[in-house]
């Protein structure tokens, strides 16, 4: 059977479903395909685990059979990391090294290597806080590389910056927003060149692009606005009040901008108006998940909230244990939450809900999980987990 659907579909496209190649999985939403394990310990279940070699806030990825991970070390975090591990045995291929250009101050619940790596089986790109931002192939050999500021010397943020890249197709989307030069950014990621640059406001912001189609959402604290992700031309850009760490989604074609005060809108026009507003429906730092008709939102004290997204009505509330930092992840019919200190709930979704599991890997752990043919990927300062088959 295994060899039919190799032979029907190709290899390359067998393994993209199984792949999680940047921050919150396929199409940056936090859907997981195919089941996904229920019960685990920091004794039973996990099936390898691999130090890492220093601090990290950025989430793991998956992309043809190799996991890539971030991180940073050296008294003032200067030393900037990649590795990659193979993902069926853990064992560690390569890892790579960077020197800081720019500033390492930040706030000191984050580090240098807060932003997710993104992967496509081709290469993988990686940014760090300080500005450095490189390409390397499988086999761990530099593609390019960029300081961005080198290249746009005034960039400065010294609590820390957090934005993700983004890979769709050839291009790769950078949200630079801090005190200095800020903008959004599209890069030809077969080499690293600028496709087009658009000013942003010089504001303190860590939201993570969104790609919708042939749009690419780039959020700020006073703007949500929409790109034409090939040219660059602006399509439409909604005012407002909105977050600077969850970041945009969309599913159904709505728009979710998540914060205190959530709004969901429809792209219509160069000025679309929001559909509804909630202040229950509230992110503080997770980013939600929408599958099926709904909207799932968690704060920072563990109340998950099931909303209609058609209408922002709130249609249930369950209290979950622990502070949240990671954006939950939903398979099937499960919702899979992992709080600071390591313990991962698992939820069972529908009209109400109701907790399957709780699961602890006793570490600390403020990244958002991985999920890639049907293992859990978790990441910590100190190590890397691999949970399920």
């Amino acid at each position: 059977m295994i060899a039919l659907l190799l032979a029907l579909s190709g290899v390359e496209g067998i393994l993209a479903l199984q792949d999680w190649g940047g921050f919150r999985g396929p199409g940056g939403r936090g859907i997981a395909e195919g089941e996904l394990p229920l019960k685990w310990s920091k004794a039973d279940g996990v099936r390898w685990k691999a130090d890492l070699p220093g601090r990290g806030l950025s989430c793991p990825v998956v992309a043809g059979g190799r996991v890539y991970v971030s991180a940073c070390d050296g008294p003032d975090q200067e030393r900037l990391l990649t590795l990659c591990f193979d993902a069926a045995s853990g064992r560690e291929l390569w890892r790579r090294e960077l020197r800081a250009t720019g500033s390492t101050q930040c706030n000191r619940k984050t580090c240098m290597a807060a932003a997710t790596p993104a992967a496509d089986g081709r290469r993988v790109a990686v940014l760090f806080a300080t500005g450095d931002l490189a390409a390397f192939d499988p086999e761990g050999r530099l593609l390019w590389y960029r300081s961005l500021v080198g290249d746009y010397p005034t960039i400065g943020n010294n609590v820390g910056m957090a934005a993700s890249p983004v890979l769709s197709g050839d291009r790769l989307f950078v949200a630079m927003e801090n005190v200095g030069e800020s903008f959004a950014l599209a890069l030809d990621v077969r080499g690293g060149a600028n496709l087009w640059k658009h000013a942003r406001a010089a504001k303190i912001n860590w939201t993570t692009p969104f790609v919708m189609g042939t749009d690419v959402l780039f959020q700020s604290g006073e703007e949500l606005t929409a790109y034409d992700a090939a040219t660059g031309a602006l399509r439409w850009s909604l005012a407002g009040k909105f977050s600077t760490i969850p970041s945009p989604t969309a599913a159904d074609g709505l728009v979710f901008a998540p914060g205190g005060t959530s709004v969901a809108l429809r792209p219509e026009g160069k000025s679309p108006s929001p559909l509804w507003e909630s202040k229950v429906l509230s992110s503080a730092t997770a980013t939600p998940t929408i599958r099926q008709g709904r909207i799932y939102t968690i704060n920072s004290g563990g109340i998950v909230v099931c909303g209609d997204v058609a209408t922002g009505e709130a249609l249930w509330k369950q209290r979950i244990p622990g502070a949240y930092s990671a954006s939950p992840v939903i398979a099937g019919d499960r919702l899979y939450a992992v709080n600071e200190a390591g313990l991962t709930t698992v939820l069972k979704l529908g009209a109400e809900p109701s907790v399957l599991a709780e699961n602890a890997l006793e570490d600390v752990i403020l990244a958002s999980p991985a999920a890639a043919a049907g293992t859990l990927y978790f990441r910590s300062d100190k190590a890397l987990y691999a949970v399920g088959r």
